[in-house]
């Protein structure tokens, strides 16, 4: 069950080039670590971190960033490996972190 904010951010998504996988109308996630970055970019946004509009500007642009280098068929594409880019960027723009810390965190 989402909450009213989980709702809001998915609907907001809905038809457009960000919209996340789905399968018979819910979410699909392939691997646990997609789940958990979508969790925790809903989170962080709902806690005021991010405006969750920014966030869907920065996916966006990964996404057309990605379209422009890549046939549309081609096998490397992965929505969430987008969502997790786009995350990193929009926290760096929002100054909670830093590319820095990011990258050190990356390691572990």
């Amino acid at each position: 069950m989402l909450t009213n904010y989980e709702q809001f951010a998915v609907t907001s998504m809905m038809g457009g080039t960000d919209t996340p996988p789905r399968l018979n109308g819910t979410l699909c996630f392939e691997h646990e670590w997609e789940r958990s970055a979508f969790g925790i970019a809903l989170d962080l946004a709902k806690q005021g971190f991010f405006e969750w509009e920014d966030f869907r500007q920065e996916l966006i642009a990964e996404i057309k960033q990605w379209e422009s280098e890549h046939p549309l068929q081609d096998p490397s594409w992965d929505y969430y490996q987008l969502w997790l880019n786009a995350l990193e960027s929009t926290l760096i723009k929002a100054e909670v972190i830093n590319s820095d810390e990011l990258n050190r965190l990356a390691l572990y």
